[in-house]
């Protein structure tokens, strides 16, 4: 059995297809995705179906949180606990009004993180802060973390990608953060490659208990991208 994780989809549903097709998919695979399924791009609930009908386990991202957290307030608000709708944005507001409760059942049960101890791997959506134990990290901060202060340095200095400083076992797999490309740190992997933004959708490939390869030329061998059909959400509007 294989395992495929694919980066940051955004609605993407065409050219996930094309990307199961161009890693050879088949059912006795195990697909996971870094979360960031939905939002910003053309068919996010073309992207849940697949998710579905492959069997697929989804890590949850911000943006699945974010309807989720409209989700649950909204049912508080029905009830008469909280006095008023929570906000959210006219996309993602449209989004949890389109979701079917087939939708809302895979996003609630969608992980947080997930390890895959046969591949020395740890997925989450956004990364770890990398002067914390992992018990210790917040979901928020899987779910959202960039950057980490540069080391030795104080507030108002520069950060750096958090993927710099950070130390495994085990090898983290993410997404999130599509501005850099492709992340290829000693002990962590970014997926993101901006696919929504007319970048590229990639996964990593890795067969039955391989390890994902320190050495980075050997790393780019176990990574599949397929280009975006086109531009379908522009970076400077994003919410």
């Amino acid at each position: 059995m294989r395992t495929v994780i694919v980066g940051d989809v955004h609605g993407c549903a065409s050219e996930l297809d094309s990307l199961l097709d161009a890693v050879a998919f088949v059912s006795g695979d195990r697909l996971v995705f870094v979360g960031d399924l939905i939002a910003r791009g053309p068919d996010s609930l073309g992207v849940l179906d697949i998710a579905r009908t492959t069997g697929a386990i989804v890590v949850r991202g911000n943006h699945e949180q974010k309807v989720l957290d409209w989700f649950e307030a909204r049912d508080r608000w029905l009830h008469g606990e909280e006095e008023a709708k929570p906000p959210i944005g006219k996309m993602h507001r449209d989004l949890a009004r389109a979701l079917r409760p087939v939708d809302w059942s895979l996003l609630q049960s969608s992980k947080v993180w997930l390890d895959l101890p046969e591949h020395g791997v740890r997925v989450v959506h956004a990364g770890v802060d990398p002067d914390l134990p992992f018990e210790q990290q917040k979901p928020d901060t899987l779910m959202r973390i960039r950057t980490v202060l540069a080391p030795g340095g104080t507030r108002g200095e520069r950060y750096v990608l958090w993927g710099t400083r950070y130390s495994g076992p085990p090898h983290i797999v993410f997404g999130h953060n599509a501005a850099p490309g492709l992340q290829l740190h000693d002990w962590a992997t970014g997926l993101d490659t901006g696919c929504v933004y007319g970048g590229r959708l990639t996964a990593m490939v890795l067969e039955e208990g391989q390890r994902v390869p320190r050495a980075i030329a050997a790393r780019r061998e176990v990574l599949v991208s397929q280009p975006a059909r086109k531009v379908w959400f522009a970076p400077a509007t994003s919410a």
